[in-house]
């Protein structure tokens, strides 16, 4: 959810809903056989290609991609500026205590200190470059799936080799953040050796929703048991109370302004946690005016015999922030029943009568988005 005190939090776009309940006819990309790093542990091949053979099982259907940026990206992180980032939020403790750090945390994070502005510029216009080579990835795949990790080592072979063996163990994921990617982990059974063996499955940001349904199926198909507690995992819950909110706790609410996608104020539905679920149009019963004494400046729907089909927006708000929501709504402006040109009713701004006395009717346009352009 949108975070107004941190600089970095954003909101979710309005095309964010989930894009799936379940693998039922989801193509997912696998990187290409020659990409697909293991270190030497057949085990884990063989487990990765039982989980891509389940996925199908369910309805999916893999796709091979080329993994190569994917893993370009990933260097980065390391290899790269970034670990500046790491730095910087340790800066006053590594400068004043390094003694403390651990030796491989001091020499991976030390490294900061070589890379200038101009190597800082240099990769960010790299990454950028990698992101656009990876895009068209997301126009032929819903998902990426991938091993979590090739292998899994003993802690003592970890401390023994512990920057390279990290680096392995980060094959498949240290590019997530670096590409603005969402992505979860589920178990997808154990090896040989009883040691477990997992999958990730990957998606462009705000999909974070139907990744949650997806990895418990996916974790449902692979595994009975919750990790190694051998206790049975819990009845699934309905799919639609992962995915959205449920019809029986949130309400839908028209709006034919300000509060529409990328108008002003969007973000007091985004915040609360609404998503969108249909552009439509109201029976041909309202009109619609321009009240141009707010700022920013909002429309008036009002029922009308002479009533025109006016661009609308129905938004789901989770029921326990529709109150506040509607406390933040200033006269002349409310929330009725507004009738969808299908017939179906829902919540809506209407605005009472008076308030339109002498302001601009702006029904001939078709709608608010209109009146904002051609404003």
């Amino acid at each position: 959810m949108y975070d107004a005190a941190d600089p970095f939090s954003r909101r979710a776009p309005a095309d964010g809903a989930d894009f799936a309940a379940g693998f039922a006819d989801l193509r997912f990309g696998v990187p290409r056989r020659d990409q697909l790093e293991f270190f030497g542990n057949r085990d884990a091949a063989e487990l990765f290609d039982a989980a891509v053979a389940r996925i199908e099982a369910l309805g999916g259907t893999s796709v091979e991609i080329d993994f190569e940026p994917f893993l370009t990206s990933a260097r980065l992180l390391y290899e790269g500026p970034w670990v500046a980032e790491r730095y910087v939020a340790i800066r006053d403790f590594i400068e004043q205590h390094p003694d403390a750090l651990h030796p491989t945390t001091r020499a991976i994070i030390g490294n900061a200190v070589k890379f200038s502005a101009i190597d800082t510029f240099d990769a960010y216009y790299r990454l950028k470059a990698l992101r656009r080579a990876i895009a068209p990835v997301w126009d032929t795949v819903d998902i990426v799936m991938t091993p979590t990790a090739g292998t899994i080592y003993r802690t003592a072979e970890v401390e023994a080799d512990p920057i390279r063996l990290n680096s392995n163990l980060g094959y498949y994921t240290n590019f997530l953040n670096l590409l603005d990617l969402c992505a979860i982990a589920v178990p997808a059974g154990f090896q040989r050796d009883g040691l477990p063996f997992g999958i990730t499955l990957v998606a462009p940001p705000f999909r974070d929703g139907a990744l949650c349904v997806l990895g418990d199926a996916a974790h449902r198909a692979a595994v009975t048991t919750m990790g190694a507690t051998r206790r049975e995992l819990p009845a699934p819950r309905p799919v639609r109370s992962i995915v959205a909110n449920d019809a029986e706790h949130s309400i839908r609410v028209a709006v034919c302004g300000a509060h529409m996608a990328g108008l002003p104020l969007n973000h007091q539905l985004t915040e609360r946690g609404a998503r969108l679920l249909r552009v439509c149009r109201p029976a041909p019963h309202y009109r619609l005016y321009a009240l141009t004494d707010f700022a920013p400046p909002r429309p008036g729907m009002v029922r009308s015999d002479r009533g025109a089909a006016i661009a609308i927006e129905v938004w789901e708000l989770p029921a326990e922030r529709f109150g506040s929501f509607v406390d933040g709504i200033p006269a002349p402006l409310g929330i009725g029943t507004v009738m969808l040109e299908d017939g179906r009713e829902v919540r809506g701004f209407l605005c009472e009568s008076y308030a339109v006395q002498g302001a601009r009717d702006i029904t001939a346009l078709g709608g608010w988005r209109a009146f904002v352009e051609n404003s």
